[in-house]
C-alpha cells in the first residue's frame, strides 16, 4: 500500500503541477473562465474578484502539486488537497449534468475536455487522492521541517510572480493559435470528410464509406443496402482563428486585414471604455510614423460606433477603427489594448500595451519597416 500511495502522490503531483502551469501561464484566460461560471450562477457581484481568484487558485494548485512531487509536509498538505479535489469533483459533476459552461477550463487552452471527460478525470484523481489522504502520516520527508516550509513559501512567491508577469505582459506560451509564427489565414485549409453509413436490409449490418467511395453504381448492392446516416470529420481542417472583421457600415473586410501581404498592425481593444488610456496613447504615437510609411495600422474593437467616434476624435485619425467580436479579440491577445503585427497572414510579434515599442525600437526588430 505504501508503494501505491507513493505512486498516487507522484501522479497527482504531476497532474496538479501541469494543470496549474497551463492556467497560470494565462491568468487572464482563467479569470475569463471564472467569469463564465459567475454569470451562469448569477454571481455578478463576484466578477471583480475573478483575476485575484485566478492567480490564487492556480498558485494553490501548484503548491499542492509541488508538495506531492517533492513530499513536502504531506501530513498537512493532504487536507487542502482532499478538500480541493472533492470540491472540483462535485463541481464538475454538476457541470456534466447541467452544462452551465461548455468547458470547465481545467487544463486552460492547452487541452480541451468535455464536461463528462473532466468529471471522469476527477473521479480517477480523487481515488488517488484518497490513497494519499489515508496514508498522509506515513509520508516522511528527508528534508528538515524548516527547509520544507521555506520551499513551500518560495514556490508560492515564485508562482505568484510568474502568474502576475503573464498577466501584466503576455503569456510566455500561447495555446490559442495566435502565437508568434502562427498562420492565421492558411492557404491549404483541408476539407471536411463525409462518411456515409448504410445498413443491410436483411441482416441489419451497418457499414461506413468515405464519400464518394461506395458502390452507388452497383444496382444489386443498392437493392440490399439502405442509407441511414452520415458523419462529418473536420479533424483535418485548418481554418485558422475564427476572427471576422467588419467596417463601421457592416461590410466584411476580413481578408484584406488577415491576408495583407504587407506589414499589418492590429491594435486589439475588446472594449475601448475599459482599455488602458496609456496604451491607447502609445499606440496612437506609433501609428503616425507607421502610416507615413504606408503600412496599415487598424484598431479592432467590440465597442459601439458612438464610442468609436469619441475615441477617434480623442486619439486622432491615424487609427482606423473596425469591429470584431470581443471574445475573439480576447483570444487574439490577453491585453486591452494589445498590438499584433501580421504579414501575409503570419503572426510576426505581439505586445501587451505596457510593452508597445516606440518606432525606432520597432525598427531594430524589423529594419525594413
Amino acid at each position: 500500500m505504501k508503494i501505491i500511495a507513493n505512486i498516487s502522490r507522484l501522479l497527482v503531483g504531476t497532474v496538479f503541477v501541469f494543470s496549474s502551469f497551463v492556467k497560470g501561464v494565462d491568468p487572464l484566460g482563467t479569470a475569463y473562465k471564472m467569469e463564465d461560471y459567475f454569470l451562469a450562477w448569477g454571481w455578478e457581484w463576484a466578477l471583480p474578484f475573478a483575476l485575484f481568484l485566478s492567480v490564487s487558485m492556480c498558485t494553490l494548485e501548484f503548491i499542492l502539486g509541488a508538495a506531492c512531487l517533492l513530499n513536502l509536509r504531506m501530513k498537512y498538505m493532504a487536507w487542502p488537497l482532499a478538500a480541493l479535489m472533492l470540491y472540483f469533483t462535485v463541481l464538475t459533476f454538476f457541470d456534466a449534468i447541467f452544462e452551465p459552461v461548455p468547458d470547465c477550463g481545467c487544463f486552460g487552452d492547452a487541452i480541451k475536455l468535455t464536461n463528462w471527460q473532466t468529471f471522469y478525470k476527477n473521479i480517477a484523481l480523487i481515488i488517488l487522492v484518497g490513497f494519499i489522504f489515508f496514508h498522509r502520516n506515513k509520508f516522511v520527508s528527508k528534508s528538515a521541517l524548516a527547509t520544507q516550509n521555506i520551499q513551500i513559501a518560495g514556490f508560492i512567491l515564485l508562482f505568484a510572480i510568474f502568474s502576475i508577469h503573464n498577466y501584466r505582459h503576455l503569456p510566455v506560451i500561447d495555446f490559442r493559435g495566435w502565437e508568434n509564427g502562427a498562420d492565421i489565414a492558411p492557404d491549404n485549409q483541408g476539407q471536411t470528410k463525409v462518411f456515409l453509413i448504410y445498413k443491410n436490409k436483411t441482416t441489419g449490418e451497418t457499414q461506413e464509406y468515405l464519400s464518394p467511395n461506395y458502390p452507388y453504381n452497383d444496382s444489386a448492392w443498392m437493392a440490399q443496402w439502405e442509407f441511414v446516416d452520415q458523419r462529418l470529420d473536420e479533424s483535418g481542417l485548418n481554418l485558422g482563428p475564427k476572427l471576422s472583421i467588419y467596417d463601421l457600415e457592416g461590410n466584411d473586410i476580413t481578408p484584406s486585414i488577415k491576408e495583407n501581404p504587407d506589414y499589418q498592425f492590429i491594435l486589439a481593444a475588446w472594449s475601448l471604455e475599459e482599455a488602458s488610456e496609456k496604451g491607447l496613447r502609445k499606440a496612437a504615437a506609433l501609428a503616425r510614423p507607421i502610416a507615413d510609411r504606408g503600412w496599415s495600422f487598424v484598431v479592432l474593437t467590440g465597442s459601439l460606433p458612438e464610442t468609436i467616434a469619441r475615441f477617434q476624435e480623442k486619439y486622432g485619425h491615424d487609427l482606423e477603427y473596425f469591429n470584431a467580436d470581443d471574445i475573439e479579440l480576447k483570444t487574439m491577445i490577453r491585453s486591452n489594448p494589445g498590438l499584433v503585427l501580421l504579414k501575409d497572414g503570419i503572426v510576426l510579434d505581439k505586445w501587451a500595451w505596457r510593452d508597445i515599442p516606440g518606432f525606432e525600437e520597432l525598427r531594430e526588430e524589423f529594419p525594413d519597416i
